[in-house]
């Protein structure tokens, strides 16, 4: 970060002892993940990095020169080997007879394909010409915010030239492709003693022939960058002071609570957009000043912050000293029908006559004073990632505006790079997404059999989930398990007793805040009680209708407060039970509960319909498989009932089945999932039995 002190350095993680064994592509692979493993030196997928190794040429035998450069849409801290591109040098250098102006640059990307070695399937970046044409074996592009500030002042040249001298060059912007490839080589054999290049409004570039040095290098060039900018920051006014003050954190999250799932509802029109939440220090700061409209006006400058961040943001109209939400809410929607007109106008101005068609104009960044950033994008990592690259955009800002005057892309090349042919060839290759990519679910007894099947079944088809549970350990351990097969920017947990008004109020305002609304409420926390109406307490009563009567309604009142606050519907699916529809022995209290349940699902139905929020049942019976309700004294209890004990009680249920078959927590996944999806858009107000075929279950 520009703000960065000198105590604060980057660290060189260079192990000789780990590199002496490693080939020259597995000294690349090594070096990048180490760069990428700092943010501060580079964003997640932004730059590359290259090496220019001697391998076998497999058709010929003979040694070849080839270019091993970071593939298409990689990132450096998480690449493997197989991320690489690898192309020919001879042939890469015989493009260069082929050029003919920037005319056919665009064309020249379709040319490198003929330039890949031994069949690799990865293609090639845009960025391929900078790196093979720089006339050193290692390459790397790096894009610190430290770099970049100085990138996107309006003396940029100056200030390189004074921090660096002649170390490090010069060049104005241009957008990368075979031309500004062409001017890093010119600028490299006029300068043969420069170390890199500061490319205006976009990046740095630094070489070296061997991998160590070059590494070391580019954090050579970083930290002086950040220790001059550490320097002449120091003590001065940041974007003209403090125009407000921040809320108190849990303000904050409340006032972002209500704002995020309005907002997703008026972005969600073509596709449910996920939200991310992000009041660190950088952005209050920023978000606070009094120079906060101005500079967010102006864009980001990087191509790669602004590819992730749009033209420029949505400053959301919140006076933190007179903190009125509902007022804020009732200006939003004027606000954001400002900014789609504003993006359409924009649109119009700079397009061209082969230019792709108008995209989503809705904005992915949006700033309130005295709470924090909210970003929205197709899906939860892409809302975070959109977020930390508007952080570097503040980092940014936040050094140019110190020390010179910060410049934006110009609109029309920030168009040109957003709308580029180039960038819609390579967004209609992203594969299709899946059923349930952009909703969130929120699933009440996560950490049970059910609940967690139910999870991963969502999971699987693109969803966030929000798990909920009594019990913290068994939470945690669901979340851990979840997490690592799905990723942890889509699972998050909460410790809720579904009885707890309060505690279910938290709940939601938490799911608000980390995904910014919701889609899908699975309502499955449950118990189970055995006893004979005689010797039914009051309290064994009430602890069944608090938990699977009241419970349900505090969640799914709740769900609907936010359905009706995004507009765009909603799925509710109620975990019910055999028992709502089938009296059992010994079990009146879960009987009545149960049955309560699927009454409850009926009128909600009947009241969400107009909204667009429907509401289903799915009908178990019989599931001991995961199941915590079958590990205490209700399975005791059943297997007394039916004269049995615990081992043949599961073989007793098939039995008693019609189709002689166990019912597991995937059967009642499944079916939680297509009432949940598309698949059942027509559905609602009913009840899906699974139990393996049950006479007096039948609903008709």
């Amino acid at each position: 970060m520009t703000t960065a002190v000198a105590a604060n350095r980057l660290m060189n993680l260079w192990d000789d002892a780990r590199a002496a064994g490693m080939t020259e592509p597995e000294k690349l692979l090594y070096r990048s993940n180490l760069l990428g493993s700092d943010k501060r030196i580079t964003n997640y997928g932004g730059g590359n990095t290259s090496a220019k190794v001697m391998e076998t040429d497999p058709l010929t035998g003979q040694p070849v020169e080839v270019l091993w450069v970071k593939g298409s849409g990689g990132d450096v801290g998480s690449i493997k080997m197989d991320g690489f591109a690898t192309l020919y040098m001879e042939k890469l250098r015989a493009l260069k007879g082929i050029y003919r102006g920037v005319a056919m640059e665009d064309d020249m990307v379709g040319l490198l394909p003929h330039c890949t070695f031994n069949l690799n399937a990865r293609a090639a970046s845009i960025d391929t010409p900078l790196h093979a044409y720089v006339p050193k074996q290692h390459v790397d592009h790096m894009h610190p915010d430290a770099i970049i500030a100085i990138a996107a002042s309006r003396n940029s040249r100056d200030l390189t030239q004074a921090i660096f001298g002649d170390d490090i060059g010069w060049l104005p912007w241009k957008r990368p492709g075979f031309e500004l490839g062409l001017w890093l080589e010119k600028f490299c054999l006029d300068n043969p003693d420069a170390k890199g290049v500061v490319l205006e409004s976009h990046g740095l570039f630094t070489w070296d022939d061997d991998a160590k040095a070059c590494y070391a290098l580019t954090l050579e060039i970083i930290q002086k960058a950040m220790d001059w900018f550490a320097v002449e920051t120091a003590g001065k006014t940041i974007f003209g002071g403090a125009a407000a003050q921040s809320l108190q954190a849990d303000a904050r999250r409340a006032v972002a609570a209500r704002l995020m799932p309005a907002i997703r509802g008026m972005v969600s029109a073509d596709h449910r957009m996920v939200g991310h939440f992000d009041d660190q220090p950088a952005v209050l700061e920023f978000v606070n000043s009094a120079k906060l409209k101005p500079l967010a006006a102006l864009g980001t400058s990087c191509p790669d912050h602004f590819l992730r961040t749009k033209i420029c943001p949505l400053v959301v109209g919140f006076d933190p000293a007179k903190p009125d939400v509902d007022a804020t809410l009732a200006a939003l929607a004027g606000q954001v029908a400002e900014y789609r007109q504003g993006y359409a106008a924009y649109y119009e101005r700079c397009k061209h006559p082969d230019s792709p068609p108008l995209r989503d104009p809705n904005a992915v960044v949006y700033l309130v004073p005295g709470v924090g950033m909210l970003t929205f994008a197709k899906d939860k990592a892409t809302a975070r990632i959109s977020g930390e690259f508007y952080v570097n955009a503040i980092n940014v800002m936040r050094g140019a505006d110190t020390v010179s005057e910060y410049c934006g892309l110009p609109e029309q090349e920030a168009f040109d790079i957003e709308y580029w042919l180039l960038e819609e060839a390579k967004l209609s290759r992203m594969p299709k997404p899946k059923s349930l990519a952009g909703r969130v679910a929120f699933v009440t007894g996560g950490a049970g059999g059910i609940g967690s099947a139910c999870a991963e079944r969502y999971l699987r088809e693109g969803a966030c989930v929000m798990l909920a549970d009594i019990d913290e350990a068994a939470l945690k351990a669901t979340a851990e398990n979840l997490s690592s097969r799905h990723g942890r920017d889509v699972v998050r947990t909460v410790v809720m007793n579904v009885t707890d008004e309060a505690a279910v109020l938290a709940a939601y305002a938490h799911t608000a805040v980390e995904f910014g609304g919701l889609d899908i409420l699975v309502s499955n926390a449950g118990i189970a009680s055995s006893a004979p109406i005689e010797e039914t307490s009051l309290a064994l009563w009430n602890k069944n209708m608090d938990i699977l009567s009241t419970g349900y309604f505090l969640v799914s009142r709740e769900a609907f407060k936010t359905f009706r606050a995004q507009g765009i519907g909603g799925a509710v699916v109620f975990v019910a039970s055999k028992n709502g529809l089938a009296a059992s022995p010994n079990a009146s209290a879960y009987c009545t509960a149960k049955a309560a349940e699927i009454h409850l699902a009926r009128c909600l139905a009947l009241e969400g319909a107009e909204a667009g929020i429907r509401v289903n049942v799915v009908n178990p019976d019989a599931v001991l498989k995961g199941s915590k309700i079958w590990s205490g004294e209700w399975l005791d209890q059943r297997a007394s009932t039916y004269k049995t004990d615990k081992d043949g009680l599961e073989e007793m249920y098939r039995q008693r089945s019609m189709l002689k078959r166990s019912v597991l927590p995937e059967d009642i996944a499944e079916a939680a999932y297509f009432l949940a999806s598309d698949l059942s858009a027509k559905s609602t107000g009913n009840i899906l039995n699974v139990d393996a075929g049950n006479v007096q279950a039948f609903t008709r």
